[in-house]
C-alpha cells in the first residue's frame, strides 16, 4: 500500500497557526481599542457591531480582557451585558483633575441629573416642570444607562439614583448624604 503524503506540511501548519494568532491578536486589539476610546459602557451589541466579530469570539475576548485587567491600574468592568474600560478605584481621585474634552452628557442632561440627585425621590412630573419637556429624553437616557431607577406612581414615575449612578461617578452613598446634610 502506497503511503499518502500529509495534506499540510509542517511549515504550512506553522503558517496557518501564525495567521490564526495574528487574527486573534487583531480581534483582541479591536475590542480593547473600542473599550478604551469609548470611555463609557458599551453594550455587547454595540461592541459586536463595532468589531464585526462573531458573538462567541467576542464573548471569549471580553472574558480574557476582564482577566487580563483584573489586577492592574486599568480595569475592564462588566455591568449586566455592558462593558467599560476604567481605572482602578485607588486612582479615581485623579479623574476629575485629568478629565478634559467633550463630556458624555450635555450641560442640559447634567442639570436634569443634578435635579434628580438633589431632590430624590422625585416625581418625573416635577423634574419636567423644572427642566422642561426635553427632560423626558434625558430621563430615558439615564434609565437606559442604569443611572436612574423609576417606579410607577399614578400617572407619573418616581425617580431615584441607582447603584449604577454611584459606580459610574465613583462616589459612595455616604459621600452623597454627607454633602446633602451640609447644605
Amino acid at each position: 500500500m502506497k503511503e499518502v503524503p500529509p495534506i499540510l506540511k509542517e511549515s504550512s501548519a506553522e503558517q496557518v497557526e501564525n495567521e490564526f494568532s495574528k487574527k486573534e491578536e487583531y480581534a483582541t486589539g479591536v475590542v480593547e481599542a473600542s473599550l478604551f476610546v469609548a470611555g463609557r459602557f458599551l453594550s455587547f451589541q454595540e461592541i459586536l457591531m463595532l468589531t464585526d466579530l462573531n458573538p462567541i469570539q467576542l464573548k471569549s475576548i471580553l472574558n480574557d480582557l476582564e482577566k487580563k485587567y483584573a489586577t492592574g491600574t486599568i480595569r475592564v468592568i462588566r455591568r449586566s451585558e455592558s462593558y467599560k474600560m476604567d481605572i482602578a478605584n485607588k486612582y479615581h481621585h485623579l479623574i476629575n483633575r485629568l478629565a478634559t474634552g467633550r463630556s458624555e452628557f450635555t450641560k442640559a442632561e447634567k442639570e436634569t441629573l443634578a435635579i434628580i440627585a438633589y431632590k430624590q425621590p422625585v416625581k418625573q412630573s416635577v423634574v419636567i416642570k423644572i427642566r422642561g419637556n426635553k427632560s423626558y429624553d434625558h430621563i430615558k437616557k439615564f434609565r437606559d444607562l442604569g443611572l436612574v431607577k423609576a417606579k410607577q406612581q399614578g400617572h407619573t414615575l418616581i425617580l431615584e439614583l441607582s447603584e449604577g449612578f454611584y459606580e459610574y461617578f465613583h462616589i459612595t452613598k455616604k459621600d452623597s448624604k454627607e454633602k446633602q446634610e451640609v447644605k
